[in-house]
This record gives structure tokens, C-alpha cells and sequence, in this order.
């Protein structure tokens, strides 16, 4: 039996956009889930080029997430910029034999580097974000990321970055920080903090 013209367009304009966007956002599982850590390197620290502000603290939760993900077997990507110096990455999150590495010249990690072909291959859907610098690095690989159909997480007190200056105001850190996670939130990514993940990571 046909349906009525009138139900199929309540169709198209209810059901179907739901179903859609469903089929877009497979739930988190140990299978379809990475994490993403993002320039966590020596010269955004204390004596560095580039230090941020309170980058320790956001190294030590990005840790705290890369042991639940190595005690579970889950998939693990870490991500450096190409520097002149203070380009590795710091001890508290240094990739172990068998994690991918990538190295990558621009802001987005995807670009001029193999992050997206490995990541179809390994079927995932889901990555959880972290790293430096929040407004930068951070920021340009997960609206990328949403792009490519990729469902974001952020980890908010797992990224750091510094002071900027425009023209002659200075924004402070914590401003910018704020600033860039408010604009990822709904759009781009869900923004949590490190227990709020770690809690997720355990009911897997």
C-alpha cells in the first residue's frame, strides 16, 4: 500500500534527518574509539620556545587518559609539529612501541599526512582530543575532524595554551581557552573534562 504524499514528507522532514545523523554518530566503544594527543612537546613547557601556561597540569590528564586507553587496548595516535627544537614529547605521554606517530608541518593534523587514511583503516568513528596549543593545534584537528564525519570529543583540562597579543590588547590565556572550546561545543565536539571521559572509558 502507498503511502499518502502528506506522510512521506513527514517523513523527510522527522524520521529520516534522525536517522541520518544517527547513522553519523556510532556510540563510543573500544572498537570505533581513539586518542588523539596533539603536540605535547618539550618546547611548550617551562625553558621551551614556546611555553603555555600551566602545560604540566594538561600533560598529567592527557596521561591519565592514555593509561585508561593502554590498559583497555584502545587505540592510541599521537601527533608532533616539526620544530627546530624541543620537538619531543614530553615523558608523561610518550608513545610505547606500537602507537602510531605522526609528524606534521601545519595547525591541522590531517593535512600532508596519512591521520585520516589510518584512521578508516582502523574503523574508527569516535576521537577523543588532547593537547596543545587549545586555539591552534587542538582546534584546527577537531573541526577537521568534524568534517571528515568524525565524532569529537575534547578534553578540556587536557589542553593548555598561552597569552596572545592583537594589536595592542592582550588576551589571557584562560580567555582564549575558554573562548575556543565555547565555540567548538555542539557544533564540533562535545568538551569534557578528564573525569568526565574517564568515567565514560570505564562503562566500555
Amino acid at each position: 500500500m502507498k503511502l499518502p504524499v502528506f506522510l512521506w514528507f513527514l517523513f523527510l522532514v522527522t524520521v529520516a534527518p534522525i536517522a541520518f545523523s544517527q547513522g553519523n554518530k556510532a556510540p563510543m566503544s573500544e572498537d570505533n574509539t581513539a586518542l588523539l594527543i596533539i603536540d605535547i612537546q618539550y618546547f611548550y613547557f617551562p625553558g621551551g620556545s614556546l611555553p603555555l601556561v600551566e602545560p604540566e597540569n594538561a600533560s598529567k590528564n592527557a596521561s591519565e587518559i592514555l593509561k585508561e586507553f593502554r590498559e583497555k587496548g584502545m587505540l592510541v595516535i599521537h601527533v608532533k609539529h616539526n620544530a627546530k627544537k624541543g620537538t619531543e614529547i614530553y615523558p608523561d605521554v610518550a608513545p610505547v612501541e606500537g602507537e602510531k606517530v605522526i609528524t606534521k608541518n601545519e595547525a591541522n593534523a590531517f593535512l600532508g599526512t596519512d591521520l585520516l587514511e589510518f584512521l578508516n583503516e582502523k574503523n574508527i568513528k569516535n576521537l577523543i582530543i588532547t593537547g596543545m596549543q587549545t586555539q591552534m593545534c587542538v582546534e584546527a584537528a577537531t573541526r577537521a575532524a568534524h568534517d571528515y564525519g568524525f565524532k569529537c570529543t575534547v578534553v578540556d583540562d587536557a589542553c593548555a595554551t598561552r597569552d596572545l597579543r592583537y594589536k595592542d590588547k592582550i588576551i589571557k590565556s584562560w580567555d582564549v581557552h575558554y573562548a575556543t572550546l565555547s565555540a567548538l561545543s555542539g557544533s564540533y565536539a562535545k568538551i569534557v573534562s578528564t573525569t568526565e571521559i574517564l568515567q565514560v572509558l570505564e562503562e566500555l
